[in-house]
């Protein structure tokens, strides 16, 4: 499993996206690690960490993370995950619970369906997964395949799920995000200790488009004690 790492601190990992690659944070290496060491790996079957079986899960990916952190001996870490990797850090604090102490995602979903994703787009998961399901079976049309795999059929993460995390997440999306705004809701609404970010005027790529305010929010969100909101004080 390809990784980098960078700065020095409490340990922070960071996981990209489908297809993505440790490339996609350029936004956001130069701002964190004045703050953590930055552990950025590269998902099985994407940039330069290499995969020959022929199924892909996000749960697969969770424990490679997992096994990741216990071969740099890290009982635990914050982590911040975008799209995929934000499926991969509900997954990890899910599975391995002792591994986060805080978890930041945006444009994460819990099932592949048009109440979660945008329509059209689920559509098109479908149309391509078919697809590819039918070109030959080139060693780069196998990687690709499993990759429409994962947005086509995958995750199945129920809401009941989601109460099992116990650390204290931030929960973000996009007000036009290819993840419907309702479903990130859900998703901050089921889990226990959580707040939800909407960034508004933005699309999926939150952490780009909105680079600055996205490193801060999760930076104060990090190094903040988390606050919980219950009667009277829901007034403040």
């Amino acid at each position: 499993m390809y990784y980098e790492t960078y700065g020095k601190g409490e340990p922070l990992l960071i996981i990209h996206g489908n297809g993505g690659s440790t490339q996609d944070f350029t936004n956001q290496v130069p701002f964190f690690k004045e703050h953590y060491q930055l552990i950025l790996a590269d998902s099985r079957s994407q940039g330069h960490s290499m995969d020959p079986g022929d199924s892909l899960t996000y749960e697969m990916m969770a424990d490679d993370l997992n096994a990741l952190l216990d071969s740099l001996h890290l009982d635990s870490c914050y982590v911040i995950g975008w799209s995929d990797g934000g499926i991969n850090g509900l997954l990890l604090a899910m599975r391995h619970p002792d591994k986060v102490k805080k978890l930041a995602v945006t444009g994460a979903n819990l099932w592949p369906d048009s109440t979660a994703v945008q329509p059209f787009v689920y559509k098109w998961a479908l149309w391509f997964s078919d697809t590819l399901s039918r070109a030959p079976s080139t060693p780069e049309n196998k990687t690709i395949r499993k990759l429409a795999g994962l947005l086509a059929f995958q995750p199945n993460i129920t809401t009941a799920q989601l109460h099992n995390i116990k650390c204290p997440t931030l929960v973000m999306g996009g007000d036009h995000d290819v993840i419907l705004p309702q479903h990130t809701l859900l998703i901050a609404q089921s889990i226990p200790k959580s707040y939800c970010y909407i960034f508004p005027n933005s699309g999926h790529s939150t952490l780009i488009r909105y680079k600055d305010e996205f490193n801060n929010k999760v930076l104060e969100f990090f190094q903040q004690p988390y606050r919980e909101i219950t009667g009277n004080e829901v007034f403040k």
